[in-house]
C-alpha cells in the first residue's frame, strides 16, 4: 500500500490531472474517491487503496479534513451500520491517527507562534544552534477533533478530523458549530456503539439549537 508524502503544507503531492466526475450534491464525495488524481494538492491530501483524505470544501474549522474510505460495499452505508464490521471499523481508527498527526503538525504551523505554551519551542528553534532537544511545546494533538455526523449531510461515508477552533471560513450557523461540539459528532474511537447508546438517535434540533460566540473563542484558543 503506497502513500504519497508531503512537500511543506500538511500534504501535497503532484497528481496527474484528469476532468473530476460531476455528482449532484449529497454525492459529492464520490469524486474523490472515485478519481483522487484528478484534484490539486490545495484539495487531495493523500490517497491509497484504501482511502483518500481531502480538505474539506467548506471547512468549519481553521484545519479541517476528511477521511473518505473505498471500499466500495461501506462508503454508501451509514456511518452506524459501517461501523458494525470490527475489522472495518478498526482500519479507520488507525487511519485516523495518521491523519490526527498531520493536523496537529499544520496547526502548530499555522498557529505556534501564537500560543504561549508554544513560545519556549520557536524560541529555541530561531536559535543561531538550536538545541538537539527541543521544548515538547503544545500538544496540538489535544486541539483536534474527530468523529462522524449522526446525521450526515452526505450521502458517501466520511470521518471529520478537525482542530476545535471552529473558526473556519464556513462557520457561518449556529447549526454549524452545534453538530461539531455537541453529540451530534460521534467520536470514531467509540465506535461500534452499543444498540442502546443515546447518540443513535440523536435528536437532531435538539442538539443543533443555541447560540455561539465564535471571534473570541478563537483568540482565548490560539493563545492558550
Amino acid at each position: 500500500m503506497s502513500r504519497k508524502r508531503p512537500k511543506n503544507d500538511i500534504l501535497h503531492e503532484e497528481p496527474r490531472r484528469s476532468k473530476p466526475m460531476v455528482y449532484d450534491r449529497r454525492d459529492g464525495l464520490r469524486a474523490y474517491t472515485k478519481d483522487p488524481t484528478a484534484f490539486g494538492p490545495e484539495r487531495v491530501i493523500y490517497h491509497n487503496d484504501r482511502f483518500v483524505v481531502i480538505n474539506d470544501l467548506f471547512p468549519k474549522s481553521t484545519v479541517h479534513t476528511l477521511i473518505l474510505p473505498r471500499d466500495t460495499t461501506k462508503h454508501v452505508l451509514h456511518p452506524f451500520d459501517a461501523f458494525e464490521d470490527p475489522v472495518f471499523v478498526a482500519e479507520v481508527q488507525e487511519e485516523v491517527k495518521r491523519v490526527r498527526h498531520l493536523v496537529a503538525e499544520e496547526l502548530r504551523r499555522k498557529h505556534g507562534k501564537y500560543s504561549a505554551t508554544d513560545q519556549a519551542r520557536f524560541a529555541a528553534m530561531d536559535q543561531n544552534e538550536p538545541p538537539e532537544l527541543l521544548p515538547e511545546g503544545r500538544d496540538w494533538d489535544k486541539e483536534i477533533i474527530t468523529g462522524i455526523h449522526a446525521v450526515p449531510s452526505m450521502n458517501h461515508l466520511h470521518v471529520h478530523v478537525l482542530s476545535r477552533d471552529m473558526s473556519g471560513e464556513y462557520m457561518k450557523r449556529y447549526n454549524h458549530y452545534n453538530s461539531f461540539t455537541t453529540p451530534f459528532l460521534v467520536d470514531v474511537n467509540d465506535f461500534p456503539l452499543a444498540r442502546d447508546d443515546v447518540r443513535r438517535h440523536p435528536g437532531r434540533e435538539g442538539y443543533l439549537k443555541s447560540d455561539m460566540h465564535l471571534e473570541k473563542e478563537f483568540l482565548a484558543w490560539r493563545g492558550e
